[in-house]
């Protein structure tokens, strides 16, 4: 609740400007979509899908949950292994705040420099680790998954999908990892957004410049009309396990 715009009593009510925000703003937050796979993300125009990749970060991934909730909007949160298993408490927060957790490796390796057991093995214990940071506050890893730097092959990502986990595509990069102000950053992607019409967002909860290109981006959502969907599984009660790492077979057909 904003209170520095609240006039003295003694000036008459309607002559006191409004404040800009008295609530967490509840438009902007649009719909639930349970997805059992990539192909069921289909987006209506003016819908999109945040997801931060790459934390829990302390020092930024706490305010950016706070931008989120003030605008009343949830996300999907990417986490590498490491970062979750260096900050449990910092993952599990993200989960209780009702954000979507997901898998993004244990440590930010180009999967496709790996072999394929070795891609795989790194994918796992990414899970793994993630898992476990969640567990120890009672929450649950859903089966969302993105390959660092985008870089996959048709054998990894048959796979995946075979084990039930959902590969999140990028369809805008904010390229907030490029050292520009928030307002450039901001700008590009909305530029690219208004271009597409719907789409899957990409940011990165470990930067300073995305804590604070957030709001700025966010506002600009709100104002041309855009809704945030949330993004949660739509069977959970299988994804309590470990990827089956050994002995996988070659797909026929893959990369």
């Amino acid at each position: 609740m904003i209170t520095n715009s609240i006039l003295p009593a003694s000036q008459p009510i309607t002559q006191q400007p409004m404040p800009q925000r008295i609530f967490s703003a509840g438009h902007l937050g649009g719909r639930t979509l349970a997805v059992a796979s990539a192909a069921d993300i289909i987006l209506r125009p003016g819908e999109v899908v945040l997801t931060f990749d790459d934390g829990p970060r302390p020092g930024r991934t706490g305010t950016i949950l706070a931008t989120l909730n003030d605008f009343g909007v949830k996300a999907t949160f990417l986490m590498l292994g490491s970062a979750a298993q260096g900050n449990p408490a910092l993952a599990q927060q993200v989960a209780a705040s009702g954000h979507t957790v997901g898998s993004h490796t244990f440590s930010h390796v180009d999967l496709g420099n790996l072999s394929r057991q070795e891609a795989l093995d790194e994918i796992a214990k990414g899970e793994r680790a993630v898992r476990l940071a969640l567990a120890g506050g009672g929450q649950t890893l859903s089966p969302f998954f993105r390959f660092p730097y985008l870089s996959q092959t048709g054998f990894l990502r048959t796979n995946l999908m075979q084990g039930s986990m959902v590969v999140l595509d990028v369809d805008i990069d904010s390229k907030d990892y490029y050292k520009d102000s928030p307002e450039v950053i901001a700008a590009r992607t909305m530029d690219k957004l208004e271009a597409r019409g719907s789409g899957i967002i990409l940011f990165h909860d470990i930067h300073q410049r995305t804590v604070e290109t957030l709001p700025v981006f966010l506002a600009q959502l709100e104002e041309r009309g855009y809704s945030v969907v949330r993004l949660v599984p739509k069977d959970n009660s299988t994804f309590g396990r470990d990827l089956i790492t050994a002995d996988v077979p070659v797909l026929r057909g893959t990369l």
